[in-house]
């Protein structure tokens, strides 16, 4: 099986848009007044949910007038954000195609479709012209992508000179061996975690000028501290969360990280770039 395939395979949930249009009704929501803010819990599917786009965005210097391209979108959730955000235009790109499917979705019903365009294909090999974005971002992607070399080329590619780039990923803090599965992997062939030296050296040498780099194990501690006392205090998962997305995998995925990030295994680390 191909890494792709692979990767594709551990994400698909096989009814993932009627698995969250059931869910709307729980909110005391219908699809005529769902809210990216009601969405936030299912599709931001990184570590920090929300709160941590605000913090990583808000880095990345966007205005209105940028066409910002975001590196395994997913189903849109930080898409959604910065184009309700900025009023702007974010297209995404994604290898799972359920994804995109139900992100195109979900952007119309929140009547974001117009500022977002979701595309599925690899970011390895994107269908964009040279120099076409006036910024970029990745979250909680690079950790499915063997080759960075070839990623952060093909991203320096598409960007126009002067474009901010940001990276939020889960990366490598000291060895030591993973406890699978966890979110972004059910076993280690498909895990391709690197060190933030690495993901630096990668995108020096791609062509990028490397501005900051800001360890954010801190609050992935405090983060999951937090939901963990929520859903107690609730009695349960809400309507919508990262439970609708891993299912029955839920619990054991999201005990594993938190088990991996408590022995200093692994870290959420922004870095922030620039085309020269």
């Amino acid at each position: 099986m191909s890494n792709d395939r692979a990767v594709s395979e551990h994400y698909l949930h096989g009814d993932l848009l009627k698995a969250i249009q059931a869910a709307i009704p729980r909110l005391g929501k219908t699809l005529d007044s769902i809210t990216i803010e009601d969405l936030a819990p299912v599709d931001e599917f990184h570590i920090g949910g929300r709160q941590a786009t605000e913090h990583f965005v808000g880095q990345l210097n966007i205005s209105e007038q940028d066409h910002i391209l975001d590196v395994g979108c997913g189903l849109g959730g930080a898409a959604r954000y910065v184009a309700n955000r900025y009023n702007n235009h974010v297209t995404g790109i994604d290898l799972t195609e359920e994804y995109i499917e139900t992100g195109n979705a979900l952007c119309a019903w929140v009547k974001l479709d117009q500022h977002i365009s979701l595309h599925q294909g690899s970011a390895l090999s994107m269908p964009f012209q040279d120099e076409t974005f006036d910024g970029a971002y990745m979250m909680h992607v690079g950790m499915n992508i063997d080759d960075k070399a070839r990623l952060f080329n093909e991203i320096y590619r598409v960007l126009r000179p002067g474009a901010c780039f940001g990276v939020y990923d889960v990366m490598r803090d000291k060895h030591g061996e993973l406890t699978y599965p966890v979110p972004w992997a059910t076993e280690k062939s498909t895990s391709n975690l690197a060190a933030p030296d690495q993901y630096k050296h990668a995108l020096e040498n791609a062509g990028f000028v490397v501005s900051k780099e800001n360890n954010r194990r801190e609050f992935a501690v405090d983060f999951f501290k937090r939901l963990a006392e929520k859903v107690a205090a609730d009695g349960g998962l809400p309507p919508l969360g990262l439970h609708t997305l891993m299912q029955q995998s839920t619990a054991v995925k999201i005990k594993n990280m938190i088990e991996n990030i408590a022995a200093e295994y692994i870290a959420p680390v922004e870095i922030i770039a620039h085309k020269r």
